[in-house]
């Protein structure tokens, strides 16, 4: 990176944090994604999101020890660089990209399924297409504000969903209902609570770890803290309340309200839900809710790819281009090279609108996991690096060392042959394979020759040679250190 923005990498305050890293589990995933995995698995899908929730705070907390020991911008990436080498750094980074750009897809498709609620005559493509063209457009202007923004519509995504629990827990108690069999009996009452058998509960992991995908975030914020030693243990701490409340709370009241079986996967379940209860203007708030928060999970995506491709482009991982920015800040080209990635989502919801969200959920999964997977093998590698005094030393050692990472690790691969068991997600193992050899072959034949170092000094050097145009503006920087996924 330059020096200016290497001065500037210290911004991002606690509440920030913590409130981007909860936004970024309370999106598509949770809105629209928890029908599929309702439907997989019925009731249970309840303990597939405990427990894929009790890895992936396996995963945070051993990215916050490393992230508080060594708070680079870089995050998992150099981690990837550091403990694994350069090919496993180059993967994971680009891996991330990719990630973003799938979640970003499936965002857009959610979005075209919930203006169906209002206007179900009109194509879904047409809706995916007007959202790509209008956000991506707001993110060739400046994005000072993007962090606070970020902020309030995470709280008010937050808010939504209490407001939404509490409310069900009153049709419930209070039988504020007609005609509808409303009991908290629903979740053993139709077929029991594994109603899909052990199969359906295996196979909804797919769906479920899609879900959490972006958690990963708080090391991309968190690393470029004012105080990392702070910020970073509360943000991952807050990890099980969010799964426990906004996942299993939520998706519990859901089922009780109407039998899980009614859950059709047209829409977002916590609409149809207060829909065919007869409480429409609930729905139509909801429905608003989640179109904002799709809104914002896109804008976020679109932001967070554009800047980890910039990012990257600064250590020599990308191509220089790719540093470019306009007057206002936006590094124009890569914001371009997300909205043309986007419009192949409208191609896609155009020739096969019924099951492309659980293709792309698939992928996106592939390319989560993965990540995960590469943070939690730096990890271990970091540590057995160590000397005994060394990890006595660490201020937020990750817990239940080392059976607990190697329990995860043997999940995450799990959770990726999973992914061959079925024709709907089958793809996605290809697609991720078919990424992952490329990203070796693009390394091997221009990432390898470079020296360590060699092309962070080249890029840094080039860039304080070229107009101000195109070196990242203050503004800009601060922009680095605002970058969340907001998943699905």
């Amino acid at each position: 990176m330059t020096e200016k923005a290497a001065t500037l990498s210290r911004g991002l305050k606690s509440r920030h944090i913590r409130f981007i890293a909860l936004g970024s589990a309370i999106g598509t995933g949770l809105f629209y994604g928890s029908s599929d995995s309702i439907k997989t698995a019925g009731p249970a899908v309840l303990l597939a999101y405990l427990i894929g929730g009790a890895a992936v705070f396996l995963v945070l907390r051993s990215l916050g020890e490393m992230a508080v020991s060594d708070p680079v911008a870089g995050s998992f990436g150099e981690y990837a660089t550091k403990y694994l080498g350069p090919l496993a750094g180059f993967t994971t980074g680009w891996t991330y990209a990719f990630e973003m750009v799938i979640v970003c897809l499936a965002d857009v498709t959610a979005f075209g399924v919930y203006m169906s609620f209002w206007f179900p005559d009109v194509p879904r493509w047409i809706w995916v297409l007007a959202v790509v063209l209008v956000v991506g457009a707001m993110n060739l202007f400046s994005v000072k504000v993007f962090g606070e923004l970020e902020f309030w519509l995470s709280l008010a995504k937050v808010v939504a969903i209490i407001a939404m629990i509490v409310a069900g827990i009153a049709i419930i108690v209070f039988g504020l209902h007609s005609g509808h069999q409303v009991s908290i009996s629903n979740l053993w009452n139709h077929g029991g609570f594994f109603a899909k058998g052990g199969h359906g509960f295996i196979m909804s992991f797919a769906v479920v770890m899609f879900a959490f995908g972006g958690t990963e975030i708080i090391g991309v914020t968190a690393g470029e803290a004012e105080d990392p030693e702070k910020t970073i243990p509360s943000a991952v701490n807050w990890i099980p309340v969010r799964i426990v409340l906004f996942y299993v709370l939520a998706l519990a009241v859901i089922m009780s309200l109407n039998p899980w079986q009614n859950v059709d996967g047209g829409g977002s379940p916590f609409v149809q839900i207060f829909s065919s209860l007869g409480v429409g203007s609930a729905a139509t708030v909801l429905n608003i809710v989640v179109i904002v928060a799709a809104l914002s999970a896109i804008n976020s995506d679109i932001f967070a790819a554009g800047r980890i491709m910039y990012g990257m482009a600064e250590r020599g991982q990308a191509p220089a281009a790719m540093r470019k920015v306009t007057r206002t800040g936006a590094p124009w080209l890569t914001t371009l090279i997300m909205i043309g990635a986007l419009l192949l989502g409208v191609l896609l919801n155009y020739l096969m609108p019924q099951n492309i969200f659980l293709i792309i959920a698939s992928i996106a999964t592939f390319a989560t996991v993965w990540v995960w997977m590469m943070i939690l093998f730096s990890q271990v590698a970091a540590r057995r690096k160590m000397s005994a005094e060394e990890a006595s030393k660490l201020k937020y050692p990750a817990p239940f060392w080392p059976y607990g990472q190697i329990i995860t690790i043997a999940f995450m691969v799990a959770v990726l042959v999973l992914l061959a068991f079925s024709s709907d997600t089958r793809v996605a193992l290809l697609v991720g394979v078919v990424w992952l050899a490329l990203l070796a072959g693009i390394f091997f034949l221009w990432g390898r020759p470079r020296k360590p170092g060699a092309g962070l000094t080249q890029d840094a050097s080039q860039t304080q040679a070229q107009p101000a145009v195109d070196e990242a503006p203050a503004e800009d920087a601060e922009d680095l250190e605002t970058v969340s996924a907001a998943q699905s």
